[in-house]
């Protein structure tokens, strides 16, 4: 069985919507309290390969400023493709670029535009129309894309840029149950796609179980022109995989290998079916 990006009406694959509207204000308040509380040394430590906390703030602000343009004001100017440019590299380089031109941006003008803006685009989320269509998801494999999945994916953005902040500045991973289960329900609308070129028996099922307060069980169905999301638990999975919910995370952020997080999963079933479930990226990468 073969995926095709199309190749069933609207977006029932995906499972049921997501609706992260009512957290976006919360979410920002914890990035803001996040930023005004580094020390001096702080913004310059590293947050990703290649970019400190400065540069991760930066590129926060990027995307504050692109999603109130494009979606509140309409506004369509920009950088553009290259000649051969994939979406990936498009991606990457205007978020450099973007983090280029901020080096001269202080921390503490920078975290005072990011309040601003942050704010401004919060409140922006609680406005939006969840069926209306909106930027695709890639690693979804959704073009264009439900509002609720383009929101809950931008969600997932800015909550995973904070716990990226808190790590390069010795704290843990916030355990906010009201945050991280949004982020891992939406990390989880990536199976199917994930799954595209994997072949299985229609009505072969795969279950990806995370433990904890913040976790659930996301059952994946092999249809016959894709897998989805939407088709009824059959109770007898075809492969069964649980994790914990860091590892979860991390996996779909491309900050645990994928045969990293096998070797700590527990496993039932079809181990082909299982790793290849464990391929999950919820990320442009």
């Amino acid at each position: 069985m073969t995926s095709r990006p199309n190749d069933m009406p609207g977006h029932a694959w995906l499972g049921a919507p997501i609706d992260a509207r009512p957290l976006f204000v919360a979410e920002h308040a914890a990035l803001m309290a996040a930023l005004r509380g580094l020390a001096p040394a702080d913004w310059g430590k590293e947050a990703v390969p290649g970019w400190t906390v400065r540069d991760l703030a930066a590129h926060l602000l990027g995307d504050f400023y692109g999603r109130l343009a494009r979606d509140r004001d309409g506004h369509r100017e920009g950088p553009g493709f290259a000649p051969g440019e994939t979406l990936e590299a498009f991606i990457h380089r205007i978020n450099q670029e973007w983090v280029d031109a901020h080096a001269r941006v202080s921390p503490a003008a920078l975290t005072d535009t990011l309040d601003l803006v942050g704010g401004q685009t919060a409140r922006f989320f609680e406005t939006t129309d969840p069926d209306a269509p909106s930027l695709g998801v890639s690693w979804a494999g959704a073009d264009p894309s439900p509002m609720w999945l383009d929101s809950a994916r931008d969600f997932t953005e800015f909550w995973t840029h904070r716990q990226q902040i808190r790590h390069a500045t010795g704290r843990g991973t916030d355990p906010d149950p009201r945050f991280l289960s949004v982020v891992l329900d939406t990390f989880m609308r990536a199976l199917p796609h994930t799954l595209r070129d994997t072949t299985a028996p229609v009505g072969t099922q795969i279950q990806l179980v995370v433990d904890g307060p913040a976790g659930g069980t996301w059952t994946v169905t092999a249809t016959g022109s894709r897998w989805s999301l939407a088709e009824p638990d059959g109770g007898r999975p075809a492969a069964r995989v649980c994790l914990d919910a860091e590892t979860a995370w991390r996996l779909c952020t491309r900050g645990v290998r994928p045969d990293a997080a096998s070797a700590r999963a527990r496993i039932d079933g079809d181990r082909r079916l299982a790793e290849a479930a464990c391929r999950i990226v919820s990320i442009v990468h």
